[in-house]
């Protein structure tokens, strides 16, 4: 299969990227912004109600309950020695992305810990500190940061041992979320499973975004007809695909198209007004970056 692109309308002016330097002060904004957000959901809802749902967060919520030492002093303990070894075993460059939110998410936990709990039911508090948390990751990591912890030891389990990422991290998560039914009650442990949930979801959303687009692949005896009017009425790009049908063996030609959620109607109008007979795949993309849409 070739593909040609047919360029986006002039009309559609493209945003300047950011300069390098404007664009690692924001990274470090980001990070720093993310790690008070995850800091405070922290504190006003996960310690509280004792939801450890994973992490050296998780593991400083069971330490405390069981020798009363606070959260930050034993998330350094962790984060510091995870730190050095990532250094030494993953590398500089892995190490110092991150520097910043493996000391900066225990500081602002410290400072954040006396502030009163909005809330006891240990459910709201499940699902506020998870989306908190996970809001506060999402920053971190689109800041191309870290707060480092267990998912620096997950890295590690990873490169060493060929065990898959995904799979590292839901061990150490689940050894945690254990421990919290063991030392806390399994009753807690279940609402970790939530705030847990809640959180990679969450993450998921801050990566993606909330707008959802649409790719459409048409396929007509009217491409050049379909191409002139996308380019021209709609004022999008498209991709012409060379393809073959399966049941004839004739060449086709496909158009790929991505649009916003709200130009779905008009494309669908375009395409019964030059070829009512055209056959249309619309489905949705999670994120799409590039002219027209968004720039990272």
């Amino acid at each position: 299969m070739t593909a040609k692109i047919m360029p986006v309308n002039k009309k559609r002016r493209a945003r300047q990227p950011m300069s390098k330097r404007n664009l690692a002060i924001w990274s470090i904004a980001q990070i720093i912004l993310g790690s008070i957000i995850v800091a405070i959901s922290f504190n006003l809802f996960l310690v509280p109600n004792g939801i450890a749902s994973g992490g050296v967060s998780g593991i400083s919520i069971l330490i405390q309950r069981m020798t009363g030492i606070m959260p930050a002093y034993t998330q350094w303990a962790f984060n510091i020695p995870l730190f050095l070894a990532g250094w030494w075993l993953l590398g500089r460059r892995f190490a110092i992305s991150t520097a910043i939110g493996s000391v900066l998410l225990p500081l602002f936990v410290l400072i954040s810990a006396h502030w009163p709990p909005p809330t006891d039911n240990a459910l709201l508090a499940a699902i506020y500190g998870g989306i908190g948390v996970g809001l506060g990751l999402g920053l971190v990591f689109r800041g191309r940061g870290s707060t480092g912890g267990l998912d620096l030891a997950a890295q590690i389990l990873h490169r060493y041992t060929g065990l898959p990422l995904g799979l590292a991290v839901a061990c150490f998560d689940g050894c945690v979320i254990i421990g919290t039914g063991i030392v806390i009650s399994p009753e807690v442990a279940l609402y970790a499973l939530i705030g847990l949930f809640v959180t990679s979801k969450t993450i998921d959303i801050v990566q993606t975004g909330l707008a959802v687009s649409k790719v459409a692949f048409i396929i007509s005896d009217e491409t050049e007809k379909l191409s002139h009017a996308i380019l021209h009425d709609l004022d999008r790009g498209l991709t012409k695909l060379d393809a073959q049908g399966g049941y004839t063996g004739e060449g086709r030609r496909v158009l790929m198209v991505v649009v916003g959620q709200t130009e779905v109607a008009k494309l669908k109008q375009l395409v019964r007004a030059v070829d009512p007979g055209a056959f249309v795949i619309i489905s949705d993309t999670a994120e799409v970056v590039g002219q027209g849409f968004k720039l990272e």
